[in-house]
């Protein structure tokens, strides 16, 4: 097990991750942010908290996605169980910024935009991640916004571990 990211760089890298967002995004009028369950909404709500206190607002829209069953693969026996979606707002005409932990196939975010054509048609999609597995990837997707880029081959796994859930922040590479 190999280290990418302690305590320490994980918050450094949160921090410019949002600075990034605040940016491009400046007020955040007309742009929501929405995590994908069940890892990115971890990440997704930091995001959301240090951007509401980059800009100063409370009411940046923050919502929450379930890709169960958009997955290409829900019917393969493998156990997935549906999270709650929370969009209690319309998506038609926004900036999305779309938030996971790691990138890897890409048919996760897939899944997403597909989920989120559910609730309107938004004027244009970001991807933000932490880690992007750039060289594992089955669909033509790639990130606007990275925490960190890693090579790995596919018997590795990345780990993104939260205090909330996992008792400590870090991001790690099993072999």
């Amino acid at each position: 097990m190999k280290t990418l990211l302690d305590n320490n760089q994980l918050n450094i890298t949160l921090q410019r991750l949002s600075h990034q967002l605040v940016e491009n995004h400046l007020n955040f009028n007309n742009t929501a942010i929405i995590g994908i369950q069940p890892r990115g909404i971890l990440l997704s709500d930091r995001i959301a908290t240090l951007v509401k206190g980059i800009t100063g607002r409370n009411d940046v829209e923050y919502g929450k996605v379930d890709i169960t069953f958009y997955r290409d693969d829900v019917h393969q026996g493998g156990l997935h169980l549906p999270q709650d979606t929370v969009i209690d707002f319309s998506i038609e005409g926004k900036d999305v910024i779309l938030i996971d932990d790691v990138l890897h196939t890409g048919r996760t975010i897939r899944s997403a935009m597909d989920a989120l054509l559910d609730f309107g048609r938004p004027n244009r999609i970001e991807l933000l991640v932490l880690i992007d597995r750039r060289f594992s990837r089955e669909l033509p997707i790639q990130p606007d916004y990275v925490g960190r880029t890693i090579d790995t081959i596919i018997t590795q796994k990345v780990k993104v571990n939260w205090i909330e859930q996992d008792g400590k922040d870090e991001v790690v590479l099993i072999d």
